[in-house]
């Protein structure tokens, strides 16, 4: 069985306690591993065109206030 479909099971058979704890777990994990990847794509320059597209629409007023 693959390693994917065994964590599936294991987690499906979870009591609910242990899946919160699990879920509170993962989403740091999967938070900590996206804030890397954000990061390595800030430093390479992957991001410079949204953020100079970004910057352009604000200057031009094509934003909408929250």
């Amino acid at each position: 069985m693959n390693a994917v479909l065994q964590l599936e099971q294991a987690v499906s058979q979870l009591p609910p306690k242990d899946l919160a704890r699990f879920r509170k777990w993962f989403e740091e994990f999967d938070a900590k591993i996206w804030d890397r990847q954000f990061e390595k794509d800030a430093k390479s320059g992957k991001l410079d065109k949204l953020a100079n597209r970004a910057i352009a629409d604000f200057r031009a007023g094509k934003f909408k206030q929250l």
